[in-house]
């Protein structure tokens, strides 16, 4: 018997994956505002009421889509905490692997940029709210770099509450990558392309948060995989 549900458990996971997937493939080709929900059936091969059984709208699938990239985002955030020692560095590291993951998922991040518009919403809501959750997490590895490099000497003393500065970085990093996608046009009118904007960008936060007791060049500076 526990055999039986454990199979419908996974059954039912792996067709929500499925809904996840079309609905990816779907608004890739006609935009994250115009698809539709009998175009994520038909793509998924699916009737379209069952795609109401798993998503109760198109709202609900977006932030799954959203509860998907930043779960990515978490497991990449930690990966790099991993690989890296100093708290300077592991900051460093995690705002290349944000860079990093906008240009391979460029939906995905746009998903994000969507709910980061929206309104919070006034009515109980667990999708919304395991959103958010979700969003928590990789801002919690970032400040825990932060926290780490106040330890190891690699961060400045004076730099500032981590959670501020933490929420200041990935508002930095969110913006930056949006700058660079959205108005490639206006910066190459200035002769600037939008890897050397990431990059100053992000000089200029790893020289607000270096200790001087560092050199330069401790942290990084290029943000381009």
């Amino acid at each position: 018997m526990q055999g039986t549900t454990e199979r419908r458990l996974e059954e039912k996971e792996r067709r929500r994956l499925e809904i996840l997937d079309a609905a990816e493939a779907v608004a890739a080709i006609v935009g994250l505002d115009h698809f539709t929900m009998d175009q994520v059936a038909r793509h998924a091969r699916l009737s379209r009421a069952l795609i109401y059984v798993y998503f109760r709208d198109k709202r609900e699938l977006i932030i799954a889509i959203c509860i998907r990239a930043l779960e990515q985002l978490e497991s990449r955030f930690a990966d790099t905490a991993l690989s890296h020692q100093s708290g300077l560095e592991q900051v460093d590291a995690m705002g290349r692997a944000y860079v990093g993951f906008a240009k391979e998922f460029p939906l995905r991040f746009e998903a994000l940029a969507h709910f980061e518009a929206q309104a919070p919403s006034a009515e109980d809501d667990p999708i919304y709210e395991q959103c958010l959750a979700a969003g928590d997490r990789p801002i919690e590895l970032v400040v825990a770099a932060i926290r780490k490099g106040l330890k190891d000497g690699s961060v400045r003393q004076d730099a500032g509450d981590p959670v501020r500065i933490g929420l200041s970085l990935w508002a930095l990093t969110h913006g930056l990558i949006q700058l660079s996608a959205l108005k490639g046009g206006s910066l190459q009118r200035v002769g600037v392309s939008a890897d050397q904007l990431l990059d100053q960008g992000f000089q200029l936060a790893l020289a607000a948060l270096r200790s001087a007791e560092l050199p330069a060049s401790t942290g990084g500076t290029s943000l381009s995989p």
